[in-house]
């Protein structure tokens, strides 16, 4: 199970700056998660500032 990031995203980049991987992109009006790249380690969850991403259901 990947993150996602839902529409809450203000697209801050925060995220971006955290991944260790490199699994977030910017998307048409959000950042968006790659699943492929995503390691679930969370590190975005944990400095968003509107809580965007979450684990994908």
């Amino acid at each position: 199970m990947s993150y996602i990031i839902n529409d809450e995203c203000i697209a801050c980049g925060v995220c971006v700056e955290e991944c260790p991987v490199e699994a977030i992109s910017e998307g048409e009006d959000k950042y968006v998660i790659d699943p492929e790249l995503c390691t679930e380690c969370g590190n975005c969850a944990d400095v968003c500032p509107v809580g965007a991403p979450q684990p994908e259901e």
